[in-house]
């Protein structure tokens, strides 16, 4: 896979690409990920790339020219061009799962008071992280990037992701580790039972009554 990150501050994601997974998936060439300052796109000569909006308002608005030249040198017949925005569908996994098949992502970073809205008119899909407020959107980015790299073939273990939160709508079980008791707090008999059909039975019972707990909305979406 191939991810092409346009943005105002590429410095942002020097630490995250280059720690733990995502260096390991990079290092191995199971994803290629780029990161384009939008900004040398500038036809102005001090490489503006914003500007004041139409009918008054505070801010700055991205303009049309730097960005539809950056999307249209990157894009591909097979390309996916993202733009991150508060007006966005909710990101969530099945939308990472979607993600992860294709072979060229375009993530489109806003800034200031966001985009003319032509820009619009060159992007594909639209993906907000949550109903909250962010300074841009490389942070959004970053997320899309992480959960989309560790779905990819020999990022991690296929066991590891199989066990994770959200799969099927659950959230994780519970997991504990060495000591078996510590500050008077046990681990659960069953885990050291060494019958991994009751192993089995009691995660999954965990899952569901911690996902009943805590998302319930999750549940509304899942078969009984």
């Amino acid at each position: 896979m191939k991810i092409d990150v346009l943005t105002l501050f590429p410095d942002m994601f020097d630490g995250v690409l280059n720690e733990s997974i995502i260096k390991r998936a990079r290092e191995k060439g199971i994803v290629e990920i780029n990161i384009h300052n939008f900004r040398d796109y500038s036809l102005d000569p001090h490489k503006k790339v914003d500007d004041t909006p139409y009918g008054g308002g505070a801010g700055m608005v991205l303009a049309c020219e730097p960005i539809f030249l950056a999307i249209e040198d990157l894009k591909r017949d097979d390309s996916l061009v993202i733009m991150l925005t508060p007006s966005g569908k909710t990101y969530n996994q099945k939308l990472a799962i979607d993600l992860s098949k294709y072979k060229h992502l375009i993530l489109l970073c806003g800034h200031y008071e966001g985009f003319d809205e032509r820009i619009k008119s060159i992007c594909d899909l639209f993906i907000s992280v949550g109903d909250y407020v962010l300074t841009g959107g490389e942070i959004p980015s970053m997320i899309i990037i992480d959960s989309i790299t560790r779905l990819l073939d020999g990022a991690i273990t296929k066991d590891s992701l199989e066990s994770e939160s959200f799969n099927d709508n659950l959230l994780d079980y519970p997991t504990y580790t060495k000591p078996r008791s510590f500050r008077g707090m046990e681990v659960p008999e069953v885990l050291i039972s060494g019958d991994h059909k009751k192993i089995r039975e009691w995660r999954l019972a965990e899952q569901i009554k911690k996902t009943r707990s805590l998302r319930p909305d999750l549940l509304e979406d899942r078969d009984e």
